[in-house]
């Protein structure tokens, strides 16, 4: 797939690149999509997305492994029917992000509870030399941290637009910038001091934190793994998880690398089952504060720095959260 129909998605906190925003067509590969899909897709029923489920399936993907950004307006009549096939992805295992210009009514939005909230592109150019857009930027901000969301800018073009996107509260973007050099790598700049993060960040759930999760099914032999980790090295675990998308074991990056890297390691264990290798999953409700995670974290002194795996209330795998971020935010509060 052209590089032009596809931009990295970055934490802005630690230069990981979590996701690739696709425009064309579903690319390969480990990390989770940020897909944008129409409004009125979704108010069409549930055929209208039968053509979404035969691309992923085609494209090996999973809905679990999708952020679907829906974009353009909902009356107040199309509500209802909007609302069910909001739980209809929801069910399917999809992420949701809306954008924050309003185009949703904003109950709908908090009910669906999304994992992101957009600025608009055009919003984020003008942010460096308009007081008035910072202030329109902040409000999708402000209500993203009270349902437990990320703020994504996209289209991102210079050191200014993200210094100005950084000191609003948006963790994640992407755009020019933040391409990828000659050498495949994101380089993300570095924030100005006055650019720190905000103290709205005190005492943090653990959702608040939430990074998408790198899955292979429980039944991944651990080649698939190895190539999983090969795609990105900001990948730092591999989840595996059954079929009702609940976690069943955990894979560190340093742990399972160096398991291949041993003598014989491919030999041993190239064609057989991953969670062979695997540790059980240690697992945090979303509603998890920040301190607390950090206490289950330091619970087993071989393991303080795997990646915590984010459940919702049945047990399903949401994301993961790192160590380092919790650290990080805890140590700001």
């Amino acid at each position: 797939m052209s590089s032009q129909f596809t931009a990295p998605v970055v934490d802005l906190d630690t230069g990981a690149v979590i996701a690739t925003h696709a425009t064309d067509s579903i690319p390969q590969g480990p990390l989770p999509l940020l897909l944008d899909l129409p409004v009125q897709v979704v108010l069409n029923g549930a055929g209208a997305l039968a053509p979404l489920h035969e691309a992923l399936r085609r494209a090996g993907r999973h809905p679990r492994e999708v952020v679907l950004t829906l974009r353009g307006t909902c009356g107040e009549t199309e509500k209802d029917v909007f609302k069910v096939g909001l739980d209809g992805l929801r069910a399917h295992g999809y992420l949701l992000a809306f954008s924050g210009s309003g185009g949703v009514p904003l109950d709908l939005v908090s009910q669906a509870s999304p994992y992101l909230l957009l600025l608009e592109t055009e919003l984020v150019a003008r942010m460096p030399r308009d007081h008035r857009s910072v202030a329109v930027a902040r409000a999708p901000a402000t209500l993203a941290r009270g349902l437990g969301a990320h703020v994504l800018a996209p289209g991102v073009e210079d050191e200014a637009e993200l210094g100005a996107a950084r000191n609003c509260g948006v963790r994640l973007a992407y755009g020019p910038l933040l391409a990828p050099g000659p050498d495949g790598r994101v380089r993300v700049p570095l924030p100005a001091p006055e650019e720190t993060p905000e103290a709205f960040m005190l005492g943090p759930r653990v959702q608040e934190l939430l990074l998408p999760a790198v899955t292979l099914p429980a039944q991944a032999n651990a080649e698939d793994v190895v190539a999983a980790f090969g795609h990105e090295p900001s990948i730092s675990s591999v989840i595996l998880v059954d079929e009702y998308q609940r976690p069943k074991g955990s894979l560190d990056r340093s742990r399972f690398l160096l398991s291949f890297a041993a003598r014989y390691g491919h030999a041993l264990h190239g064609k057989k089952p991953a969670h062979r290798l695997a540790d059980p999953p240690r697992t945090v409700p979303r509603t998890t504060p920040a301190v607390a995670a950090m206490q289950a974290a330091g619970r087993d002194s071989m393991r303080v720095y795997d990646d915590l795996v984010v459940t919702d209330e049945l047990n399903r795998c949401l994301g993961i959260v790192r160590v380092s971020d919790l650290i990080r935010h805890v140590s700001k509060a």
